[in-house]
């Protein structure tokens, strides 16, 4: 864990935002090198795709896919299964060590970014038809029980859990980019040096290719609308980093000309409305940059360069964000890090 995180405690009070995470990158390789193993799989409900150098040629794509299907039996909201749902459900109280490093490094960032980060707004999230229920707009006294809910303590003993029976985790915003770091951890254990994982976006890039060159990465320019194909705006070079990008402009719903994004801000309990589209993040771990992410979208991006500014040498520096300014054109604003990268 980065070390401005280190040494948070489990026991957390406080309020938070929330954000389920939409990470749309698309990697860039050059056609001039000898070819990487390759291949590409489903998991989480999105896709995967893994690129890596090895002299063996071994194919580690069963192994993957295996580490993968625990993950969702662990962390998924998808799968009935899963210890999450069981969690949500107070069926048990027992974390395994995914989702007790999922809570940990959650309630971690949430204290570091002042609450613009949040895992415990399943119901919120469920209630605006963000996640597997049907969506259905609260009224004011069951938008104010599900706020105390999400902002309410939880306590780990021993990794037995202890919440109130209706405050329901969420971890989609940080649980793609923690699985794209173990299967990179997993394949740093086999021996591989250079690789590319992506896992719907979340993107790690570990040594650099045949040739030298590092692995490029490129980032979508947001799109008109949910349907619209992806356009590669932004291309960086990534050695040893990863990148994820969150944004507004695929997930969300229109109801009476009003477009609710998917977006929520547990402070109000409600989408958010700034004209924040997107913001990419490159941070050493992918779950950092994962959270990060999540956190500047909740907080609209003149918070997020104050926050930025007040906090220089932590997490979250090296970002770009994607904006309609005043006059309804698209923008652009990249923190000093950001731009340090090409």
């Amino acid at each position: 864990m980065n070390r401005y995180l280190k040494n948070r405690s489990v026991r957390h009070h406080g309020a938070g935002r929330f954000l389920v995470a939409v990470a749309v990158v698309a990697f860039l390789v050059s056609c001039h090198q000898p070819s990487p193993m390759q291949f590409l799989g489903q998991a989480q409900g999105t896709y995967y795709s893994i690129q890596y150098y090895d002299a063996q040629q071994r194919n580690f794509q069963p192994q993957i896919d295996s580490l993968l299907d625990a993950f969702d039996l662990s962390a998924s909201l998808w799968v009935d299964s899963s210890l999450l749902r069981r969690i949500n459900a107070n069926l048990t109280d027992s974390l395994d060590n995914i989702l007790y490093t999922l809570l940990g490094n959650s309630l971690a960032i949430e204290h570091y970014t002042d609450g613009a980060f949040n895992c415990r707004v399943g119901r919120l999230v469920q209630t605006w038809g963000f996640s597997f229920k049907q969506r259905s707009e609260p009224d004011s006294t069951a938008l104010a029980a599900m706020l105390q809910a999400a902002h309410a303590e939880v306590t780990l003993d021993n990794r037995h859990l202890t919440k109130k029976p209706d405050t329901e985790f969420d971890f989609n915003a940080i649980a793609q980019g923690y699985a794209s770091d173990l299967v990179a951890h997993f394949l740093a254990s086999q021996g591989i040096e250079s690789y590319l994982v992506d896992i719907g976006g979340e993107v790690i890039a570990h040594g650099r290719k045949a040739d030298g060159k590092p692995w490029k990465v490129g980032i979508e320019r947001p799109a008109e609308d949910s349907i619209s194909a992806p356009v590669v705006d932004i291309a960086i070079p990534l050695v040893d980093r990863s990148v994820v990008t969150s944004g507004n402009y695929r997930k969300y719903y229109e109801k009476d000309g009003v477009k609710y994004s998917h977006t929520i801000d547990p402070s109000t309990g409600r989408p958010v409305t700034h004209s924040l589209l997107s913001v990419s993040v490159v941070e050493k771990e992918c779950w950092l940059a994962d959270a990060m992410a999540t956190a500047y979208m909740v907080m609209g991006l003149e918070r997020a360069k104050n926050f930025i500014a007040d906090n220089p040498q932590g997490p979250g520096t090296d970002a770009v964000f994607f904006i309609y300014d005043s006059c309804g054109t698209m923008a652009t604003y990249a923190t000093p890090g950001w731009k340090k990268l090409k």
